[in-house]
């Protein structure tokens, strides 16, 4: 496993970490401000793995695979970042907190919306994981470097499309509570 593919790892571990940490200091040691500065520390993990790849393409590595999935976290974490530190937010603080309200889980033509918004926020990390790939491919002008990047943008376009039609059913055959 090479460098980069590491520093995914790391990048992903790392921002569990910062929430965890976040959720801690704000619930149990009931200190706002530093449970704040925790979550506010997710975007700086991205920007490592931002630097990380862009530096190791710049001194003429052949793109790999976890290059391109690189870009594609990085545009997670943008787009999806804030909701899934709310969505973590909200169990550790009914779960383990013992604060506030149970999740909520959804069903139907509210389920088929909420799914629609995802798909629309998959779009957006498309957009930022798809612009660091392009910019990737076009600022290293040598497709036999960038053939993975490539693989992984026209995969990603396919996953898009398929994401799609899955939102579009839920509102065709809706989400159902289980018996």
């Amino acid at each position: 496993m090479n460098f980069v593919a590491w520093m995914i790892v790391a990048s992903e571990i790392g921002f569990w970490i910062v929430i965890i940490l976040g959720l801690i200091t704000r619930y149990i040691f009931k200190k706002e401000k530093l449970g704040f500065f925790f979550l506010a520390l997710t975007p700086v993990i991205d920007l490592l793995l931002l630097v990380t790849t862009s530096i190791d393409m710049y001194r003429g590595a052949t793109a790999t695979t976890a290059h391109a999935i690189a870009a594609v976290y990085i545009g997670i974490s943008i787009a999806f970042g804030r909701d899934m530190i709310k969505w973590a937010d909200v169990r550790f603080r009914y779960y383990i907190a013992k604060q506030g309200s149970k999740p909520i889980q959804l069903f139907g033509m509210d389920y088929a919306r909420q799914y629609l918004k995802s798909w629309g926020k998959h779009v957006l990390a498309y957009a930022i994981g798809a612009g660091i790939l392009f910019i990737l491919i076009f600022s290293i002008n040598d497709s036999a470097r960038t053939e993975a990047l490539d693989g992984i943008l026209k995969l990603w376009t396919l996953v898009l499309g398929i994401d799609l039609i899955i939102a579009i059913t839920n509102f065709i055959w809706p989400k159902k509570r289980k018996a």
